[in-house]
């Protein structure tokens, strides 16, 4: 999995990794509102990076924690699910709309591997000053350039360049900024 191969996620360590980051997401979804610093250190003891100023809203909820770094200033609003097998880079100063999806997991196509429960991972990108609006899909191996907004409930299947505006599904830059 680390690799970026193909792997079977039932490995009895990947399952512990799974359950440390439910345990930590489950702490940080519950964590008073009234105790920032505390919601603050179970987040940076869940997460691979957390920069300065960096803030998340509860509900979030990722597979691994560990293989997430979140840049300074940045924004992840309510709802965010991150599924983090391969690595989710977010930059610095991002704002991340209410429900956003940063995926990561590939299944085969093949049936017979998908039964056999096959998969693996492709990491996504997200660059500095970035916006995400509400809803957006962030599909695995996509990265998304500086400077882009990328418009409610687009689905981003393909990279998308740094100084654009992209909407729909799939995303499709519309013009630049």
């Amino acid at each position: 999995m680390l690799a970026g191969e193909p792997y079977l996620a039932d490995d009895p360590e990947l399952a512990a990794d799974l359950r440390r980051a439910a345990e930590l997401c489950e702490r940080f979804n519950t964590s008073p509102a009234a105790d920032p610093a505390a919601r603050r250190a179970v987040l940076a003891e869940l997460l691979g990076g957390l920069g300065e100023g960096a803030e998340v809203r509860p509900p979030l909820y990722v597979d691994y924690g560990y293989r997430t770094t979140i840049g300074p200033g940045t924004f992840v609003n309510f709802g965010a699910v991150v599924l983090d097998v391969a690595p989710v880079s977010v930059g610095a100063d991002v704002q991340i709309g209410p429900n956003v999806q940063l995926l990561t997991p590939t299944h085969p196509l093949d049936p017979e591997r998908r039964r056999a429960k096959w998969e693996a991972a492709e990491p996504v990108t997200i660059g500095d000053n970035v916006w995400l609006g509400g809803g957006v899909i962030v599909c695995p191996g996509v990265s998304v350039g500086e400077n882009t907004v990328v418009g409610a409930g687009a689905v981003v299947t393909r990279d998308l360049p740094a100084n654009v505006v992209a909407v729909g599904n799939p995303a499709r830059v519309v013009r630049e900024l």
